[in-house]
């Protein structure tokens, strides 16, 4: 006969799959999004728009099943650390897909026949910020506040790229007055990338909270 405790460890189990999961989902959605960007694909882009409803859904999922096991079991210390961590994590997840939706529209925006060259730093960026993604999960599953502590130092480079990224798009905007509009959908696209990085950031901090027992700064 499973005893409670061993029940309760096969949901919190399961919670964690899901949230990996969840975690793969952002990571694949910025991926898509990124390279229908420069693709200049609008039919992917309005694809990616569509499926972020799944990865809501997916976080809601996750919501519902820890506030059900809070409910249910009455956890304390790290149990319910780690059912709070379950809740905060999936909400920077799906904000993280957002950015990966925000990505999509740029697109759409953009255009298929826009003309501009799009800095090849943005694809950097993105690279980086989907190894942080890859950080995270293993620090989530192994609860190791030892690689958390490292995604404030891979964001540190993501915030350096994202503002000469920024610092180039004015210029090219200077001398390219009539193609404001468009220009400026680069720069909005790194600042998408900069937030989906400081969300992954959030997650470092939320696994330090889980491990230590309270809340620490990784921006420090």
């Amino acid at each position: 006969m499973v005893s409670i405790r061993q029940h309760f460890e096969e949901e919190l189990n399961d919670l964690k799959e899901k949230i990996k999961e969840l975690a793969l989902d952002s990571k694949y959605s910025l991926d898509t999004a990124i390279h229908v960007f420069y693709q200049g694909d609008v039919s992917k882009a309005a694809k990616i728009i569509e499926d972020d409803a799944v990865i809501d859904a997916k976080e809601d999922k996750i919501n519902e099943d820890a506030i059900l096991l809070i409910a249910k079991q009455q956890p304390v210390a790290r149990d319910l650390r780690r059912l709070i961590t379950a809740i905060k994590i999936s909400s920077d997840l799906e904000r993280m897909a957002d950015h990966g939706t925000n990505i999509a529209k740029a697109t759409i925006h953009l255009g298929e026949d826009h003309g501009i060259e799009i800095n090849p730093e943005l694809r950097q960026m993105a690279v980086l910020a989907m190894d942080m993604v890859d950080l995270a999960v293993k620090a989530f599953e192994y609860e190791d506040i030892s690689l958390a502590s490292k995604l404030a130092e891979m964001d540190d480079v993501v915030d350096r790229k994202y503002g000469e990224i920024v610092r180039e798009t004015l210029e090219l905007t200077a001398i390219n007055p009539q193609q404001i509009q468009h220009i400026m959908q680069i720069s909005y696209v790194a600042r998408y990338i900069e937030r989906f990085a400081d969300h992954i950031t959030n997650i470092g901090e939320n696994i330090f909270y889980l491990v230590k027992g309270k809340s620490y700064d990784l921006n420090k």
